[in-house]
This record gives structure tokens, C-alpha cells and sequence, in this order.
């Protein structure tokens, strides 16, 4: 089954949607030309990137009763710029744990069943890193 997601243009640079009940604005900075009323697509790359897995991340920790908490998820991407496009994506994991083994396990396990991760691995450099905090 197709996942499907449709913007409609609502401004000379904005588009807005719906996903499964939640609006959604896509827009450029006013540095850009755009009305900044959203993110850009490329930033929503990387929150879709860091949502992806983070869900996955929080579902393992729950599933196994594990004492990790306060999980941050941080993504930063390299721009190239010819054709426009990431480089380089880094991820990194921090969160509040005695156990930084089972945190890097689950870590793991989250990249391998996040499907934003496993669309962009092979196509962009992606690195995945954790610590306790």
C-alpha cells in the first residue's frame, strides 16, 4: 500500500497539506524569496529523518522496559551545491541512562527499522552516533 502525501499551493510560495489529520506548511525563508511560513522541504527531510527513527527508538525502549529517558534526537545536514542536495547527514542519540551498551543496541535497532534511514542509506553519507547523558 502507497503512503501518499499532497501539498496544495496556498501563496506564492507556500503549499500546505494534510497527513493523516495533521496540516502540514511547506514554505522559504524570507532570505529565500518565501513568505516563511513553514519549514522548507529540506529541513522537513531531516525532522522526517529524526521522527523516523525516534518513534522507532522510543517503541524499542518501551517494548523491552528499559530505564532510558529524556531521548533527544539531533540531526544536522551538509549541503552540497551542485545539484542542491545532503552530502552528509549526522544523527545523534542522547538520553539519560546507567546502560550506554543497551542504548547503543537500541540505537541499531531503531537506524535498521526506520524506513527514512534505510531510503537515504546508500544515496547520502548517513551517520548514526548515542551517549548517556
Amino acid at each position: 500500500m502507497p503512503i501518499t502525501v499532497q501539498l496544495h499551493q496556498s501563496g506564492a510560495t507556500t503549499t500546505r497539506g494534510t497527513i493523516r489529520g495533521h496540516e502540514i506548511v511547506v514554505d522559504r525563508p524570507e532570505a529565500k524569496g518565501g513568505a516563511d511560513e513553514g519549514p522548507m522541504g529540506g529541513e522537513l527531510l531531516l525532522a522526517s529523518l529524526a521522527g523516523c527513527f525516534g518513534s522507532n527508538l522510543l517503541a524499542a525502549i518501551a517494548a523491552r522496559e528499559t530505564l532510558i529517558e529524556d531521548v533527544v534526537v539531533t540531526v544536522e545536514g551538509d549541503l552540497a551545491e551542485a545539484p542542491s542536495r545532503y552530502e552528509a547527514i549526522r544523527m545523534h542519540v542522547t538520553a539519560r541512562t546507567d546502560d550506554g551498551a543497551q542504548l547503543q543496541k537500541l540505537v541499531t535497532m531503531a537506524e535498521r527499522a526506520c524506513i527514512v534511514a534505510n531510503t537515504l542509506r546508500g544515496s547520502v553519507r548517513l551517520e548514526v552516533s548515542s551517549q548517556p547523558s
